[in-house]
């Protein structure tokens, strides 16, 4: 459905983004995720036809955003950081105002925008004027007026910005619900937002895309191994050096304890370590049994991955970039 290759855009001697190379298939919602100023909204622009590549195609629905452009913006819907709205005018007014803007014919229109309301859940605020809302029917109504024309492509840039934590979960769900019947990319730097909306991820720094995947498979790629934290009752040296001699292990460190569990610990004697294996690794069973053998009383051990914060610092202070499913797919090709 959308389809970025090469882009690039240069202002002066200043490249704000360079060779971004993505997709975006029908119904999926990608999250585009990146820290201030790392070239999304410039992305977002491109695709929505409101700026110019210096280089590279996108297209969307199969038609060159810069070649067609009028038929690309009929095709797509766009909710940029700042919601595009008539303060003056009511809900229901600026909705049938964009929809006749928009092109829709006017025996459909009415319909139209009943149903964008309803999907935006803004049917009680219809003869509300716009100044009057708050910030979070403010970005209902920016989404509403976004596919009142029912694009098949959606541009939501930041649509959660400055919301309180029940406003996002809100449009949250809203941008939930629009999955499958639009393909949405949804540009943020919110990792909650990513995780908790999106099925497949472009992370983009410093104008480059470094790394594209399934939260879930970038968090596995994340670290290439797992990791165990384990509550033992016993000596926290020896248990220490016995682990590390499991095949499969590549560090036991002692885990600092805070002050609220230190008088626990003292008392029944715990301690908590971590244990790190090596890549491609899977020791579980092999710690747990050594430790219980050995005589240690295993109070809990649970298995920890990486989350998605983990991934997004690595990627946007270092200059490491992990497989796309793309790459992936191509070297199972080649084996």
């Amino acid at each position: 459905m959308i389809e970025v290759e090469h882009l690039s855009k240069i202002y002066g001697s200043t490249s704000a983004i360079s060779d971004i190379t993505f997709n975006v298939e029908p119904g999926e919602i990608l999250g585009f995720l990146g820290p201030n100023g790392a070239g999304k909204t410039t992305t977002m622009r491109i695709l929505a036809g409101y700026l110019p590549a210096t280089s590279g195609t996108a297209k969307i629905a199969g038609y060159d955003v810069y070649e067609n452009s009028l038929l690309v913006r009929q095709r797509i819907g766009y909710l940029p950081e700042t919601p595009p709205l008539y303060p003056e005018m009511s809900v229901e007014g600026f909705l049938h105002f964009v929809a006749r803007i928009k092109g829709i014919s006017p025996g459909d229109r009415t319909d139209k925008v009943k149903s964008a309301m309803e999907r935006c859940s803004l049917q009680d605020k219809r003869y509300t004027i716009i100044r009057k809302l708050s910030k979070g029917y403010r970005q209902r109504v920016g989404i509403a007026q976004a596919i009142v024309h029912d694009p098949p492509a959606i541009i939501l840039d930041e649509p959660t910005v400055g919301l309180d934590p029940r406003q996002i979960i809100e449009v949250r769900n809203l941008i939930k619900n629009l999955a499958g019947s639009h393909t949405i990319i949804l540009s943020t730097h919110i990792l909650p937002e990513v995780s908790m909306t999106c099925s497949r991820v472009a992370i983009i720094n410093r104008g480059q895309v470094v790394a594209t995947n399934t939260p879930e498979n970038l968090m596995n790629e994340l670290t290439g191994s797992s990791s165990y934290e384990v509550e033992i009752s016993g000596e926290a040296h020896l248990a220490q050096q016995l682990l590390q001699n499991v095949p499969g292990v590549n560090l036991v460190e002692i885990m600092p304890t805070s002050e609220k569990l230190r008088h626990r610990n003292q008392a029944e004697n715990l301690t908590h370590l971590r244990v790190i294996s090596q890549s491609g690794s899977e020791p579980g069973k092999d710690i747990a049994n050594l430790l219980i053998q050995s005589g240690f009383g295993l109070h809990e051990m649970r298995r920890i991955n990486a989350t998605l914060e983990d991934v997004f610092l690595q990627l946007t202070t270092a200059e490491k970039n992990l497989p796309s499913v793309t790459d992936t797919a191509n070297e199972e090709e080649a084996a």
